[in-house]
């Protein structure tokens, strides 16, 4: 196996682009390692893109903020301003990993390990998160949602990868949220997860929303019948019913040994109501 330190993007996607698809991007490696380590995988490359220019940065742009693709999750955690922005697109990222795992472990890493239970995804998906994505035919940005096609698999094409994820400003008296159900206390997937991302009008009517799904089926799931059943409330009883209603019909789960598809069904549209509320709740405390 032949180890690679690029010094330019360029040069990475280059690599990346002759590897016939047996190499492998090293940023945080927390996945990375233990797939190695457990025969998982057996590349032919590794490619180490931490160290390239802004892989590591958090920039303001255009009142929304630029996160580096190694980002660690305890550094993302403690940006006073993308905490403030998007509170659940880090509580989500929060989430993956214990306290040793998140000094490294990157969201970009989670996106692309294609894996429909990640806890960042249904929060990046609810943000409208957009990456920048570098290749051999230059740089192209694409919204988040797109990126996971079916469990384990991307739509990245050959010598592409991941450079940053953008957060996009947002107005006052809007914010997110996100939920998962796991059976341990910590450090486990989710058997079910929602993100919800709301934005309220002036007389504390949902002017705009979206709601995510997670580990109900096989990608990330934006659910717009839902954003729709609560656009115009407060929350009522009304919309919170028609809100999990369409959340449990858009579910497509599995039976495994962590969760029936009932259960699973069950449970995301309960995630989806509480992450709603502490959405509206947050937004509604902005001043």
């Amino acid at each position: 196996m032949q180890y690679f330190k690029p010094q330019t993007a360029a040069e990475a996607a280059d690599i990346l682009a002759k590897s016939a698809g047996k190499a492998r991007i090293l940023a945080g490696g927390t996945d990375l390692l233990v797939q190695l380590k457990s025969g998982m995988i057996e590349p032919e490359m590794i490619v180490d893109i931490k160290h390239l220019d802004g892989m590591h940065d958090i920039t303001q742009e255009n009142g929304g903020y630029r996160i580096g693709a190694a980002v660690p999750g305890i550094k993302l955690g403690q940006h006073k301003g993308v905490v403030a922005l998007w509170p659940g697109v880090v509580e989500a990222c929060e989430l993956i990993g214990s306290t040793q795992v998140q000094g490294r472990c990157t969201m970009v890493g989670n996106l692309c390990n294609g894996s429909p239970a990640a806890d960042s995804v249904p929060a990046m998906v609810a943000a409208n998160a957009v990456v920048r994505i570098t290749g051999p035919e230059g740089t192209r940005d694409c919204p988040a949602f797109d990126i996971p096609t079916s469990p384990g698999k991307i739509s990245l094409m050959p010598g592409e990868f991941i450079t940053s994820v953008y957060l996009p400003a947002r107005p006052k008296h809007a914010s997110d949220a996100y939920l998962r159900f796991i059976p341990r206390t910590e450090m486990d997937i989710a058997v079910a997860s929602a993100g919800v991302n709301l934005e309220l009008a002036e007389d504390g009517t949902i002017r705009a929303a979206r709601v995510v799904l997670g580990a109900v089926g096989p990608k990330v799931m934006l659910v717009e019948d839902a954003a729709s059943a609560i656009i115009g409330s407060k929350l009522d009883d009304a919309a919170i019913d028609a809100l999990t209603a369409a959340c449990r019909a858009a579910a497509s789960p599995i039976d495994d040994k962590r969760g029936t598809v009932e259960f699973r069904t069950q449970v995301v549209g309960v995630l989806a109501k509480r992450a709603a509320h502490i959405a509206m709740q947050r937004a509604g405390d902005q001043t």
